[in-house]
């Protein structure tokens, strides 16, 4: 256990609940991992930001189709290469300080896309947003399983549930935005503000003691996980993880642009179809349930297979709003809602206690590790095969590998919370 004295206030410690903390600080607890979700949702309304304008910096600045997707992925990019060092800087320093780091690198990097003069210069001002998102994101991971250690899955769907507010908020205000001041940076320069908003919040509102606990207090499991990275259920998590990337990033990353360009649809609109993809994501906490309750095998190959046939249907080419609609909101609930939420908590379940931070590394390494690369990759193969083909190829025949690969999971060495109390 941790020396008390290094924190502000150290709750008494009971046995039989998460955290071991008492109802009270307990509720407190809960106050304030609602303000670092506030803080995600925040991120997540950056992280549609640009896919939503790239059509404008397209025109702007002459960008080829499959340069608009490495733009609006490559931020995954700088996640994927902050993933593990981030994983391996918290066992040095703070998790709180770690997600007011992150949050001012994604703001500024957003505030200065703005500001870009070409392609070189937004490509970097992109790509430091994730190694932002991806400190912030690391440490809350962190956080929400070592607090909440019976329901890891759901902590993180709580997390991916918050994404899920501001990818619904995010893309309407930016909408908003873009016609009362009719220039794609408008949106993100006053995203970026709202980033430094939610770093002088958290400074003086979240407490160590709800961040830094280490998962030791007490006897709070029944059955650990590996005491090593290199076992066969996170070995295999870190493909299905890769795989995901590229499928969920194929359609964030470009999905708007094919409303756009091929479907003619108006950036309003396009905008309502992004948010209700968002609507979907809110199922997270339900996802993260499913992943605690029922075996891995079963959540992880049900959902790959669902992911392929919505990738079958997704670039089919129907003008109707309420067919995109409709997809979307089932693509955010399968893929966001269960498939990211799952795999997020099924890395951490891998590992024992201690190792949940480097845990929750290897799963933004390698997610965003391919994810940076998916926009440009389903951008070129719709450019030279077509959007239907890209989807059957990007999406559902990789969905098809996860679903294989998910059956060989062994759900019998990974860590089951404790029930007492």
């Amino acid at each position: 256990m941790q020396d008390a004295r290094q924190f502000d206030y150290v709750p008494p410690a009971t046995s039989g609940v998460e955290g071991s903390f008492e109802s009270g600080p307990r509720t407190l607890a809960l106050a304030m991992f609602a303000i670092l979700l506030a803080s995600y949702a925040i991120n997540a309304m950056d992280r549609q930001l640009f896919p939503l304008v790239a059509s404008d910096v397209r025109r702007e600045y002459g960008f080829s189709l499959s340069e608009s997707g490495l733009l609006s992925t490559i931020f995954t990019l700088g996640m994927a290469l902050a993933g593990l060092p981030t994983g391996y800087l918290l066992g040095r320093s703070t998790r709180k300080m770690t997600v007011l780091i992150g949050i001012a690198i994604f703001s500024i990097g957003t505030a200065l896309t703005a500001f870009a003069h070409g392609f070189a210069d937004m490509l970097l001002w992109r790509a430091a947003t994730g190694i932002g998102e991806a400190m912030q994101l690391t440490a809350m991971l962190a956080a929400a399983s070592s607090y909440f250690t019976r329901h890891r899955a759901a902590a993180a769907g709580s997390i991916n549930f918050a994404y899920g507010i501001g990818a619904i908020i995010g893309p309407v205000l930016t909408g908003i935005l873009l016609g009362a001041w009719k220039t794609w940076r408008a949106p993100m320069l006053i995203f970026g503000l709202l980033g430094m908003v939610a770093i002088a919040v958290i400074a003086f509102t979240v407490r160590p003691w709800l961040t830094e606990l280490t998962g030791e207090v007490g006897n709070r499991t029944e059955r650990a996980g590996a005491l090593t990275l290199l076992n066969r259920n996170s070995l295999i998590l870190t493909v299905l993880s890769l795989i995901g990337g590229m499928i969920a990033y194929g359609y964030l990353g470009m999905y708007p642009t094919y409303l756009r360009e091929h479907l003619a649809y108006s950036p309003s609109a396009a905008g309502t179809v992004m948010s209700i993809y968002g609507f979907g994501t809110l199922a997270s906490i339900g996802g993260g349930w499913l992943g605690d309750r029922f075996s891995p095998r079963v959540v992880m190959s049900a959902t790959f297979l669902a992911a392929a046939v919505l990738g079958s249907l997704l670039f089919h080419g129907s003008p109707l709003f309420a067919t995109q609609a409709s997809l979307s909101f089932a693509w955010g609930l399968v893929v966001s809602g269960i498939l990211y939420v799952n795999l997020a908590g099924y890395h951490v379940k891998a590992v024992t206690s201690n190792l949940v931070s480097r845990a929750s590394g290897v799963f933004v390494a390698s997610l965003y590790g391919s994810a940076a690369f998916a926009g440009y990759s389903i951008g070129w193969l719709a450019s030279h095969a077509g959007w239907v083909m890209a989807g059957l190829i990007q999406i559902s025949l990789l969905s098809i590998v996860g679903a294989v690969l998910a059956a060989f999971l062994q759900p019998d060495r990974m860590a089951v919370g404790s029930r007492a109390g």
